[in-house]
């Protein structure tokens, strides 16, 4: 399987300002991130912005880099805009990396690339919750998945909902989950294939996307499958606030 890797880098954050410049053991949040697509085996990694100064970052870092419009409502919509530009065939597979995930795994980017095909224009990634609060905590995203291993529906609710064990309503007091019972929670990198990336900023906002503000399931209520590849791993946090960016420095300042 071969692919490219786009890492959509918006300098506007209202919880960590200029967070794509944020310095990590030497380097910019933005460039770390590139360098993880890289290891990825990607054919070719893009980063796609909408500010000039991370057009300059990446470029003193030999870091490809494309300048895009300011206005795109979602990452999604930016990358499609880079893919365009980049002239990829129609069957070409397409990998969003956010660009606040330096720690990302790269095997992690390249498993969820080989399940896109003609028939899986989208995939994306779940890993196990192994803690109860996680699996109530509506701000950890949920998937359940078909036979396949194909998205059924994505929610911030507790899916799929144990009816018996959950019956008296304080299951987030519980200990423990019920038997059999494990949910998996989505870990939020995508893989496209060029053809559908260029569908879908014009496909229609689905009702259900505007419910659980879950841009993916716009895809599902259009009637496309989404692959999902679970990993036994927790991946690595990315970075939302300035906590999760000391995390990180710590992670890099070992290892540097």
């Amino acid at each position: 399987m071969t692919f490219v890797a786009i890492i959509p880098a918006r300098l506007a954050s209202s919880r960590l300002p200029n967070k794509p410049l944020a310095d990590i053991a030497g380097k910019p949040m933005v460039v770390r991130t590139a360098e993880r697509a890289l290891a990825s085996g990607a054919t070719a990694i893009m980063v796609a912005t909408d500010h000039a100064d991370i057009v300059a970052a990446c470029e003193a870092h030999g870091i490809p880099v494309c300048l895009t419009r300011p206005d795109h409502p979602s990452g999604t919509d930016r990358i499609a805009e880079v893919a365009a530009r980049m002239n990829l065939p129609e069957d070409a597979v397409v990998v969003n990396v956010q660009g606040d995930e330096p720690l990302i795994d790269p095997a992690l980017i390249a498993a969820t690339a080989a399940l896109v095909s003609a028939d899986v224009p989208m995939a994306t990634a779940a890993h196990p919750i192994h803690a109860v609060e996680d699996a109530f905590n509506p701000n950890v995203v949920k998937v359940v998945l078909d036979k396949y291993a194909r998205a059924l529906y994505f929610s911030r609710a507790t899916i799929p909902w144990h009816r018996d064990d959950f019956a008296d309503g304080l299951a987030s007091s519980k200990e423990r989950f019920p038997h059999l019972y494990q949910p998996l929670r989505h870990i939020g990198l995508y893989a496209y294939r060029n053809d559908f990336l260029k569908k879908y900023p014009q496909l229609e906002v689905s009702p259900l996307e505007q419910i659980e503000a879950l841009e993916q399931l716009r895809v599902l209520w259009h009637g496309f499958s989404i692959a999902v590849h679970v990993t036994d791993a927790s991946p690595a946090p990315g970075v939302d606030t300035p906590e999760d960016l000391e995390k990180v420095r710590r992670f890099f300042s070992e290892i540097v």
